[in-house]
């Protein structure tokens, strides 16, 4: 079995990868929709619709143009490579909708940047080529 470590880890918008970046999740759900006769002593249920939603957390960079990017309201294009990006490594790949991003300002340390977006459509799972 392997695993990795999270600094392999990258995420490109558009393209071109994200500068700063700490850590990103991606999280995938499946709809159900209940079978159920009325003569059933149990209830029953089939597969429905997928969807999947992100967050990407970053050191704030105002000089990265992949982070200004990233507002409430547009649309991207992304990879999110848990393993890094080379030949053969693990992809999710698909189309989002950027829901919020937010800038935290601690006294005693690194601004971040955290955006969440909504996916549209298919979540593409493969492996870098």
């Amino acid at each position: 079995m392997a695993v990795h470590h999270g600094k392999e880890g990258e995420v490109v918008v558009g393209g071109s990868a994200v500068g700063e970046l700490t850590s990103f999740t991606l999280e995938t759900t499946g709809d159900v929709v209940e079978s159920t006769q009325m003569s059933d002593g149990a209830k029953t249920f089939i597969a429905g619709r997928t969807s999947f939603s992100g967050t990407l957390e970053m050191h704030f960079d105002e000089a990265d143009s992949v982070q200004t990017q990233l507002t409430a309201g547009s649309s991207v294009t992304f990879k999110l490579l848990p393993e890094g990006s080379s030949t053969g490594d693990r992809k999710f790949e698909g189309a989002g909708i950027i829901t919020g991003m937010s800038v935290s300002q601690p006294l005693d340390g690194v601004v971040a940047r955290n955006v969440t977006f909504q996916g549209t459509g298919a979540l593409t799972i493969g492996t870098e080529s």
